[in-house]
């Protein structure tokens, strides 16, 4: 049967069978309740039953304390230890104190200090209102402030929603919107864009009475920066609030967050074209992101250079969170500048480098890389794309890493599923994403939800303690993606080879990954659209030597149009993120449909390729 659990044994098993309940992500399949987002333990899986509850009858899957060993961690139940996030910060100021925390510019910040801003930031979401719950969204790029904000809501017992940065007013508006945010966090200017001016335009009608009418749910817009518009808020003022609230009522608000409370709703967005939020609580980033840290061989005093977006997963949960677990200190870098990592990883003494094989590649190929001590670099964690062999065997060779490490995730299950292990052969670091973690199992299934033969293809399907409760407010989007027993359909394809580790072979969906940034052709096609003179078109990914994959657009033309391509490229641009605007534009005079009246992708990319 083509159906594994983990194969190292490495945590298996918990604290025991049905151990995930204790934490609020293992109560058995329809255990769920409403996915309403009202407050925060109602915001859970809608009928999906929490997946993990199903795990311990199935196959390899441990059934008490002594299925499996857990390394060198005496308590791999991260949710177990901290509780929540914000007992995993205050745990953090106590136990690595004037440990350097974040380097951010010249702003340098210990570990007791860290806990301090944080908890500073918590006692003004209270000031402002926030409750258990409460939805509270981050826009502003990888900075101190983005931490402080952000793990300052959680602790209050807000939801984080973060943001991508690379999203226009309209985009960001809308998750706003459907995520129901009381509060924002918004930077002023980045790369050149006025986020305030960007978001003013895209929700400045509305029924609201707030400070943007088109958002009536939205009662306070903090501007991180000096200055802020006129019924918005600088982070100074904000802050200043905090000052009244007693900071035995900010402890008590963190120390009621329960367990199994959401802590976060990342907005991913799929073939329908909408986004939807995956609804991930505390236990869950927790015990995660404790397995992740064990098994990459983060350690305390390392110092970690976080390119990786925080709006993502991997760049919050693997950055920030996996961080404050272990001691090591942050150094966040906001945009990927190869001559600005190259200065960051030399002068900061970087040990610990994530990023998509494009950020190592250009670091390898930069004519000045001689000129820059990157002795300290021990550790590379690689992946949402193609990962060549030579890319791994030139990481060893020529900067002498240690350990070179890919995985494979998604915000559906935390952020992670597999991960190859310290010590795995280049092959299997290049060719696959490793094997299942810790209580966690895969499945390559058929049509009809079977599993597949072995060494067969098949759509990965995941079922553990890491599968989120649900899509926010969307219990058909629920259903639809999680089983009545627990499997996420991931929507990918997959196969596992004899030792269990997995190698993606498709995307059901036909997401494309540009820079490691996850473009849905739906998504972007809904947008050209809207042009006026586009009557039909249709997005695939096509292979890129810098990005790995951009997007190519076939479209029609609306009779008696002159559109060009780089009329058509130019217009994207303005209107959707970089990483969404396709790179080539092929016009065409219709598009190949199937008999319902599906566009037959494959033929266009065949066509590509003859091409």
């Amino acid at each position: 049967m083509n159906e594994v659990a983990d194969a190292d044994g490495f945590g298996r098993g918990g604290t025991g069978a049905g151990a995930g309940a204790e934490a609020g992500v293992g109560a058995g399949p329809g255990a769920g309740v409403a996915v309403t987002g009202e407050t925060g333990a109602a915001v859970a899986a809608a009928g999906a039953g929490a997946a993990g509850g199903a795990a311990a009858g199935d196959a390899g899957a441990g059934s008490g304390p002594a299925a499996g060993g857990c390394g060198d961690v005496p308590d791999p139940r991260g949710d177990l230890r901290w509780g929540s996030i914000a007992g995993l910060v205050q745990d953090a100021a106590a136990r690595f104190g004037e440990r350097e925390a974040v380097v951010d510019g010249r702003l340098r910040l210990d570990y007791r200090q860290l806990g301090e801003r944080v908890e500073h930031a918590a006692a003004a979401c209270l000031a402002a209102g926030v409750e258990p719950g409460d939805r509270v969204a981050v826009w502003a790029p990888n900075t101190l402030d983005w931490i402080v904000c952000a793990l300052g809501a959680v602790s209050a017992g807000a939801v984080l929603v973060p943001l991508n940065t690379r999203f226009k007013g309209a985009e960001a508006a809308y998750v706003l919107q459907r995520s129901r945010a009381r509060l924002l966090f918004v930077t002023g200017t980045f790369l050149g864009t006025s986020y305030v001016a960007s978001l003013r335009r895209a929700a400045a009608e509305g029924p609201g009475t707030g400070p943007l009418p088109g958002l009536p749910h939205l009662e306070q817009v903090v501007v991180l920066a000096d200055d802020a518009p006129e019924s918005f808020r600088t982070w100074k003022d904000f802050l200043a609030d905090g000052d009244s609230v007693p900071a035995e009522a900010v402890r008590a608000r963190a120390e009621a967050i329960p367990s199994d409370a959401p802590s976060d709703i990342i907005y991913t967005s799929g073939t329908t074209g909408s986004p939807k939020g995956a609804v991930i609580t505390h236990a869950q980033t927790l015990r995660c992101y404790a397995v992740w840290s064990e098994l990459a061989g983060l350690r305390e005093g390392d110092r970690y250079l976080i390119v990786n977006p925080f709006f993502h997963t991997f760049g919050y949960k693997a950055g920030i969170i996996a961080c404050l677990m272990r001691g090591a200190t942050m150094v966040p870098q906001s945009v990927f500048n190869v001559d600005t990592v190259l200065a960051n990883v030399a002068a900061e003494r970087i040990s610990v480098l994530p990023g998509p094989p494009t950020l190592h590649q250009s670091l390898l190929d930069h004519p000045q890389r001689d000129h820059h001590d990157l002795s300290a670099l021990r550790l590379v964690v690689t992946g949402a794309a193609v990962v060549p062999l030579q890319l791994v065997e030139r990481l060893r060779a020529e900067l002498h890493i240690a350990t070179v490490l890919t995985a494979y995730g998604l915000s559906e299950a935390s952020g992670i599923v597999t991960m190859c292990r310290r010590g795995d052969p280049a092959e299997v670091v290049s060719e696959t994403s490793g094997r299942a973690i810790p209580d966690t199992r895969l499945r390559i299934a058929a049509p009809d939800g079977t599993a597949r033969p072995d060494g067969t293809a098949g759509e990965i399907w995941v079922s553990g303690h890491h599968v989120m409760r649900g899509y926010f407010e969307d219990p058909d989007a629920t259903a639809g993606a999680i089983t009545p027993d627990g499997w996420l359909r991931t929507g990918d394809v997959g196969v596992l080879d004899a030792d269990g580790n997995l190698r993606i072979t498709d995307r059901i969906k036909d997401m494309f990954i540009v820079g490691g940034f996850n473009a849905y052709p739906a998504e972007i096609e809904q947008l050209l659209g809207l042009h006026p003179d586009v009557a039909d078109v249709a997005v695939v990914g096509v292979p890129d030597p810098r990005l790995g994959e951009v997007g190519k657009a076939y479209a029609v033309r609306r009779p008696g149009s002159t559109l060009t391509a780089d009329d058509l490229i130019a217009w994207s641009r303005r209107e959707m993120a970089n990483y969404k605007v396709p790179r080539e534009v092929e016009f065409v005079a219709d598009l190949p449909r199937n008999a319902s009246g599906k566009v037959l992708k494959t033929e266009l990319r065949s066509r590509r390729r003859s091409a």
